[in-house]
């Protein structure tokens, strides 16, 4: 069937390729928003946090071990926790330092992340001494690391 520039079917076809369109277009923006990588900035590069940026690095995502907790500049510390009536697990961030030189979005001390359960590192070593949460630009936790790390 051959459609007419002018045709009811023609303007139809027409609507839902635009409909189609944008819709690829938000789900592909939504996708590579959620799987940037971690923004290393340089501001880790002082030979004496080699250590500690390999650590970083090598952090794995618990319910995907083939992805990255990002690094540390999407990392904030959590050193208080609670849970709620639903047993929800809510890490509390408690990071006072300056964001802009760690190259991350600020976060207010005292924010509320409710966490999912696959995003908990129970058993992971933490040679930083804080809690961490790991955050992308739109507050989806990639990975939390209680307060007790070793």
């Amino acid at each position: 069937m051959t459609l007419i520039p002018s045709s009811p079917l023609w303007a139809a076809s027409m609507a839902r390729n635009v409909v189609v369109r944008i819709t690829l277009g938000v789900v592909v923006a939504q996708f590579t928003s959620m799987a940037m990588n971690a923004r290393d900035l340089g501001q880790w590069d002082d030979p004496a946090n080699a250590d500690l940026k390999r650590w970083y690095q090598d952090l794995k995502q618990p319910d995907n071990p083939a992805a990255s907790c990002c690094g540390e500049a999407d990392a904030y510390w959590a050193d208080a926790f609670e849970a709620t009536s639903d047993g929800e697990y809510v890490a509390i961030i408690t990071d006072p330092r300056d964001d802009k030189p760690l190259g991350r979005i600020h976060r207010d001390v005292g924010t509320r992340i409710v966490v999912p359960g696959n995003k908990i590192k129970w058993k992971e070593a933490n040679p930083v001494g804080h809690g961490l949460i790991f955050l992308s630009r739109f507050d989806n936790v990639f990975c939390y690391l209680p307060p007790w790390g070793l």
